[in-house]
């Protein structure tokens, strides 16, 4: 079985390296916890080549935090 940490990863490296915000994430994965999403996000940041940053959301073309692996 994956975590929600695996699934919010593979996510993000799926979409590489188009930048996507927390919302989208939850939504595409049927997570009901934003904050658990959030908390992955923030994990996975200045690790293994993923950052956070300002930006417009490839998804929801929102600009807002988003993730992103370069």
């Amino acid at each position: 079985m994956t975590t929600i940490f695996q699934r919010v990863s593979g996510f993000v490296e799926r979409l590489s390296p188009e930048p996507v915000c927390d919302d989208c994430i939850a939504g595409r994965l049927a997570l009901e916890a934003i904050d658990d999403v959030a908390n992955r996000t923030r994990q996975l940041a200045g690790s293994g080549g993923f950052e956070i940053r300002r930006g417009v959301c490839t998804l929801c073309g929102e600009a807002k935090s988003v993730i992103l692996k370069s």
